[in-house]
Formats: structure tokens, C-alpha cells, sequence
């Protein structure tokens, strides 16, 4: 396969056809290079880049096949993927033929996020860095899928190629000779925690990561009782020096020969050349990618050339910013510290990819401690801000809770020099949603614009080093010497509005025992309750003081 057709459809199909793909009409730009992955969306008309490799995620009907095929042949797209199984009618077949797109079919059981994430590791995009193609051993630098192919030609048998941690990083063709369980860890990209636990347990890892040669594995009885037994495995730690840094696993279904074996010894010299090469791509690629984006977010002279070189210059930009909600830095260990760094650039890595799959021209980075994403908008400002909190909101929902992540949206701005405004606004809305008893996860900078005044004025409070007086102060001393909870008490009725029993109910106390600190909490604090001016300056003075000022 030529440099030419490093990105193209012929090369998606020589890794995922008859695995996850299939070829349902030929298209007339099979051998052209890929613009990129677009999943198609009905409800807004968002251009496709040229050649680009559309998904047609709930595309059924014949009618809107064949509609969205005419559309996308104005476009020049190479195929559209549609979810097997795909009726090619004479409606489809005729709009295939006169637009020129090809049509695939995505096999049952992969999901469009899985299938995403192949696509993007076959084709490798590199849409930054790179001063031309380098090879090792005859194979592009990096391109783990070819050497996978490569590593099946020389011993008649599928493989993948994994990490440490039993991550798929590539895989060669013809699966289909090999068993379920080899399938479904090429959809999940991960091999299945019940074979994970059976090779754990039979210390299958520990005499692969022992043995300096291939290691036989006998057939796995599937604890779900589908599918009977595995094929037999043969598997060859990759190692860099003495560190193992990967395996490659074969299914066979008869012993390797001896000539066979060694050449599976070989290529994992080869592979650990590319895995190294690909580890010190990718750490480049990342801190150019973060140079760039640093220097457009900063709005100077460079902004222009980096967004170029970012092929998002001469559109509106929106800015998002993604922090941890829960990050305590200031107080963290090395070890915690080390942890929150690894989760930053795993959230930096995800979000790129998510982006990516909204809309081709995007760009995602980890800044500090911040992760930044740029997302072409419609011309219309609050149009292209929702749309932002959609995809948010969207990208939160598939990496869970447990995060604790938070995306502040900056505004919608229409050229280079808006860029350094719109960032500190999506710094200002991620602030606000970091701020103590926030429960929203994304906001736009108006959604949460009275929230980022306290937090502006918590700051002059601090950098002036004022002391807290007045009633509230009074307060706070009074607890901490008698052990009382008046702040409490004080907080949970004026959230509750001057509502006895529900502000009781809040602190979990007796509504006349609420009564008596209510009265205590006046006398002490020397406040009227009744005043509004008093009751508002006690609401603002509770959500400026820091919190630890009345424990």
C-alpha cells in the first residue's frame, strides 16, 4: 500500500471489512485520502469536509438512505455507514451510482462509539507535526495495524497486538478465523474481564511476561457458556530492554512450527520499535497541539497561523474549558498529584476524539490544569453556544460521574481577536461551576453569570486580605468557641426561605430546637431577621466568607 492510500477507504476495509464492515455499493473515491469522520445529524445541517467518511447513525429506511446519499455526493464524502443489515433497493443502488458514495454496513453488535474509535486508529490522523513518512522495518512508523497484518502473513494466523493492561492497539485481518471472544475484544478494544481473570488466575501473564519466547495457551471455557471454548492462543511479550510494554497474541488452532515461533519472536522486536515510536509521536503531537492552542487562545500576533496550522482559522470559534470539580491541588501528594495529571490528559485525549467525531475541524488540549476544546459555531451566537452545551453535555454523559469533570462554555467568538475573551469567559463559567454547592456540570457564562460575581468578589476580599466583622463574623466566633452551629442554623433558613420545619428538617434538628437557635443566633449575632437589607447581607456575606472560616 503506497503513501497515497495511507488514509483512504481501501485501507479502512483491508483492516475492518468482513470483521466490522461490509462493502454494500462501491464507491467512485475509494482510493482517495479520507477527510475525516462525520457522524451524520438530521436535525442540523452541518457541512461535511470534503472526502469525508460520513456515519449515518440511525439512517433505516431506504428513502433517507437514498436522500442522504444525493446530499452527501454535492459533497464529494467517500461512503456513508449505515447499520447493517442495509437493503440496497433499486432507490439506494441508484443514488449510490449517481453520487459516488459508497455504502457500508456496520455488522450488529458494534456500537457507533467503538467503531469511531477504530476508524480513527486505522486511518491515524495526523493532522499536525509530521515532517513526512518514516518507516521502520519496511512499515510506516507507528502503523501497528500493518504490522499486525504483517505478523499474519508471516504465521497464518489473526493477531493482536496489545498493551500492558490488555488494550487492543491493533489487530490484523481475517478474525473471523478465530472465536467470539476474539471479536468481542476487538469491539470493546479491551480484552473481556471474565478471560482477563481466568489467564490471571492460571498465571497465564505471568509466564508471558517471564518467557523471553512464545508462550502457549490452551482453549478457555467461556464462564457465560456461549460460544464453547477458545481457540487456542500463542502470545510473545513485547519488550523495550527489560521493560514489557506490550504482547502480541495469535489465534491458532494448531501448534506453531519452530520457524513459525521464531518469527513471532522477531516481530515483537519490530513492535516494540513501533510502540516506542508511536509513545514518543503521540507525546509530541500532544505538546504541539498544546503549544498551538495556547498560542490561538492568547489572541496575539501568532493566534492566526496557529488556528491555520489548527485548520480552524476564518470560522466562530466557542471555547470550552473542562476542569475536575473535585481536584484538591493545592493540598495533593505526588502520588495524587501524578493521579490527577493522568486523568487530565486521559479527559484531554477523549474530549479530542469527541469533538472530532462532532465536526472534523476541532481541536482539544491540556493547558495546566485545564482542558481546552475548540468547536466551530453557526453564525448565530446563542445558536452555536447551545449547540456547544449539547456536545458537552453529550461528552460528560459518556465518561460518567465519577469524573467529577465540569465544562465551562465560553461565548461565541467571530474571529482571531475575540479568541483571548472568549477563553477567560469559559474560564469564568468553569470557575462558577467548581464553586461550592454548584450541581450544574456544563453552563454557559450567562447561565452562571451572578455566580461568577461571587466568585470576583471572593478574590478582592482575599487579595485585599480584608477580615470578615458584622453579624456573620460574630457568628463564626461564637461557634468556634462553644462548639454551636448558629452559621449553620442561620444558612439553612435563609435557604429555606424563612420555612420552619423545612429548615429543620434540613439541619435534622426539632423545629422548636430550630426556634431556640434561630433566637440565640439574633441575640448573638445582633441581627434582625425581619430586615431585608440584614437578610441579604447575610446571604452575601455567606457566600463570600471561605468555608472554613465558620467550621
Amino acid at each position: 500500500m503506497n503513501a497515497h492510500t495511507h488514509g483512504s477507504l481501501a485501507r479502512v476495509l483491508h483492516h475492518l471489512g468482513g470483521t466490522l464492515l461490509d462493502v454494500v455499493y462501491d464507491g467512485a473515491r475509494d482510493t482517495e485520502d479520507i477527510g475525516g469522520i462525520v457522524i451524520h445529524d438530521p436535525v442540523e445541517d452541518s457541512a461535511p469536509t470534503l472526502h469525508a467518511l460520513v456515519l449515518g447513525v440511525g439512517l433505516r429506511e431506504s428513502g433517507e438512505i437514498a436522500r442522504v446519499l444525493g446530499e452527501l455526493g454535492h459533497r464529494r464524502a467517500v461512503a456513508l455507514v449505515v447499520r447493517a443489515p442495509v437493503a440496497l433497493d433499486s432507490r439506494v443502488a441508484a443514488a449510490a451510482k449517481a453520487s459516488g458514495v459508497g455504502v457500508l454496513g456496520l455488522t450488529r453488535g458494534a456500537s457507533w462509539v467503538q467503531i469511531t474509535a477504530l476508524l480513527r486508529a486505522v486511518l491515524a490522523e495526523g493532522d499536525i507535526g509530521g515532517d513526512g513518512p518514516e518507516t521502520l522495518g519496511g512499515t510506516l512508523s507507528g502503523d501497528l495495524f500493518a504490522v499486525a497484518n504483517a505478523i499474519a502473513a508471516l504465521i497464518d494466523a489473526p493477531v493482536t497486538i496489545e498493551d500492558r493492561h490488555s488494550r487492543v492497539l491493533a489487530f490484523s485481518g481475517q478474525q473471523d478465523k478465530a472465536d467470539a471472544s476474539r471479536i468481542e475484544t476487538i469491539l470493546g478494544r479491551q480484552v473481556p474481564e471474565r478471560f482477563s481473570r481466568m489467564l490471571t488466575s492460571r498465571g497465564v501473564f505471568r509466564d508471558l511476561y517471564r518467557s523471553v519466547g512464545p508462550v502457549h495457551i490452551p482453549p478457555l471455557e467461556d464462564e457465560d457458556g456461549a460460544g464453547g471454548p477458545t481457540v487456542p492462543r500463542v502470545a510473545v511479550a513485547v519488550r523495550a530492554g527489560d521493560e514489557a510494554i506490550g504482547s502480541i497474541w495469535a489465534a491458532v488452532r494448531e501448534p506453531l512450527s519452530p520457524q513459525r515461533s521464531s518469527a513471532l519472536r522477531d516481530a515483537a522486536k519490530v513492535v516494540a520499535l513501533h510502540i516506542l515510536r508511536l509513545r514518543a509521536g503521540t507525546d509530541v503531537e500532544r505538546r504541539l497541539r498544546a503549544d498551538l492552542m495556547s498560542t490561538a487562545l492568547e489572541g496575539g500576533a501568532g493566534a492566526r497561523e496557529a488556528l491555520s496550522r489548527l485548520g480552524l482559522a476564518g470560522r466562530p470559534l466557542v471555547v470550552m474549558s473542562l476542569g475536575l470539580r473535585d481536584a484538591a491541588d493545592a493540598g495533593a501528594s505526588v502520588g495524587e498529584d501524578a493521579s490527577l495529571t493522568t486523568e487530565r490528559e486521559r479527559l484531554a485525549d477523549a474530549l479530542a476524539m469527541h469533538l472530532g467525531a462532532v465536526h472534523p475541524h476541532s481541536a482539544a488540549a491540556l493547558l495546566g490544569d485545564t482542558v481546552y476544546g475548540l468547536v466551530p459555531a453557526q453564525q448565530d451566537r446563542d445558536a452555536g453556544e447551545e449547540r456547544a452545551v449539547r456536545i458537552a453535555a453529550d461528552f460528560l454523559d459518556r465518561v460518567g460521574a465519577r469524573t467529577g469533570a465540569v465544562i465551562g462554555i465560553g461565548p461565541t467568538c467571530e474571529d482571531v481577536s475575540g479568541l483571548a475573551r472568549a477563553r477567560s469567559g469559559a474560564d469564568l463559567a468553569l470557575r462558577a461551576l467548581r464553586f461550592e454547592g454548584a450541581s450544574k456540570r456544563v453552563a454557559r457564562l450567562a447561565d452562571v453569570h451572578v455566580e461568577v460575581l461571587l466568585c470576583e468578589l471572593r478574590d478582592i476580599v482575599a487579595a485585599r486580605g480584608d477580615e470578615f466583622t458584622g453579624p456573620i463574623a460574630r457568628l463564626a466566633a461564637y461557634d468556634k468557641q462553644r462548639r454551636a452551629n448558629l452559621i449553620e442554623t442561620l444558612r439553612a433558613w435563609l435557604d429555606a426561605f424563612g420555612d420552619i420545619s423545612a429548615a429543620a428538617a434540613a439541619v435534622h434538628v426539632h423545629p422548636n430546637t430550630f426556634r431556640y437557635r434561630l433566637r440565640r443566633l439574633a441575640e448573638v449575632g445582633g441581627i434582625d431577621l425581619d430586615n431585608p437589607e440584614e437578610r441579604f447581607a447575610a446571604m452575601l456575606h455567606l457566600r463570600v466568607m471561605p468555608t472554613n472560616d465558620h467550621r
